[in-house]
């Protein structure tokens, strides 16, 4: 398997610095500071990134895990929302919301939302994030019903 990298770069002190991150692939580079990350500054911030790798990951997953059984997705759209807070003294990434959306023909809503859970408990990032509460919210786009 390949091997995926990254970079980051800091200048400064934590309140008045300010950084760099970047995909070893050349598909993203942005900035962050204090502000983007703690405030509402402008730039990225790790929890950002976080949530774009668990969305990308679990609407992969989930994708994959609906096809073998038999129910190739038309689209899954999903929402990462990570909560990031104060804990005892120190930050933390509190919780990952997943809010999924998927057009998925011919199958139930039960079956969908199964899963859709069991693909959230199984996606890589899913499982690197396991000391993270992530919840999930997956709905099967209406229109779409058994056939």
């Amino acid at each position: 398997m390949p091997e995926r990298t990254a970079h980051a770069r800091w200048q400064g002190n934590l309140r008045d610095g300010s950084g760099t991150m970047e995909l070893g692939s050349g598909a993203f580079k942005g900035t962050y500071s204090f502000a983007s990350r703690f405030e509402s500054g402008p730039g990225t911030n790790p929890e950002e990134l976080i949530g774009a790798a668990e969305a990308g990951c679990f609407s992969m997953a989930f994708a994959n895990a609906l096809s073998k059984a038999g129910h190739v997705p038309n689209e899954i759209s999903t929402d990462a929302i990570v909560h990031f807070g104060g804990q005892a003294g120190a930050f933390t990434i509190q919780k990952i919301e997943l809010k999924t959306e998927g057009a998925v023909p011919g199958i139930d809503e039960a079956t969908f939302k199964k899963i859709a859970e069991d693909a959230k408990q199984n996606c890589p990032v899913s499982k690197a994030l396991s000391a993270t509460q992530i919840t999930l919210q997956a709905t099967l786009k209406s229109g779409v019903k058994a056939g």
